[in-house]
């Protein structure tokens, strides 16, 4: 049976899609199955509806997170459909994403992603489109690495907290350059550990 959500902690994440246009060197899917005891390994797409029926009512996790081993925004109707329904209801709501939204849909997708997202996390990974891109193997090249720097300032834009990542094995210089990156684009950089 699929994982379709997943709790951490007190936060429930929501795995969409196993669907994704990066293959990272580093993606939790090389080594594992599945983060919180279960499989995220999807048969199928699963429909909205069937989303819908596990959201939980407020009070019951601090937060609700897009977050499987796919790209969320990859099911952006579905995204929005639950992101909505859970802000409704008093839930706040994360966005982990690679950030590549617009160059997807070839448009700015950022306003509507306010009405569903509160907090968006970009995975930065890396100071330069060229290191980005030997690392993420994004199918949009070394464009992806601008991408999602645009990406992040139409989030910040729309009024979403947007925060860029990356992960603490990177060495401190890039740790560094990334913070300049956020730095001049007025976003939070948070550093994560390497698991």
């Amino acid at each position: 049976m699929d994982t379709l959500v997943y709790p951490i902690g007190n936060k429930l994440y929501i795995n969409l899609t196993n669907a994704c246009t990066n293959a990272c060197e580093f993606c939790i899917r090389n080594g594992r199955e599945g983060m919180g005891g279960g499989s995220l390994w999807l048969e199928k797409e699963h429909s909205t509806e069937e989303y819908l029926a596990l959201m939980p009512q407020r009070g019951e996790y601090a937060e609700v997170v897009f977050c499987g081993f796919g790209e969320p925004i990859l099911r952006l109707d579905t995204l929005l459909a639950l992101g909505t329904e859970l802000k409704n209801r008093g839930i706040p709501v994360r966005l982990n994403t690679n950030g590549q939204g617009n160059l997807i849909y070839q448009r700015n997708i950022a306003p509507a992603l306010s009405a569903a997202v509160d907090t968006v996390s970009i995975s930065l990974n890396a100071p330069t489109a060229e290191e980005y891109d030997a690392l993420c193997h994004s199918s949009f090249g070394t464009a992806a690495f601008e991408g999602l720097l645009s990406f992040a300032e139409e989030c910040k834009r729309a009024g979403m907290r947007t925060v860029l990542s990356v992960v603490d094995t990177i060495g401190e210089a890039k740790i560094a350059a990334c913070r300049k990156i956020t730095d001049s684009l007025g976003v939070e950089l948070r550093v994560r550990v390497f698991e």
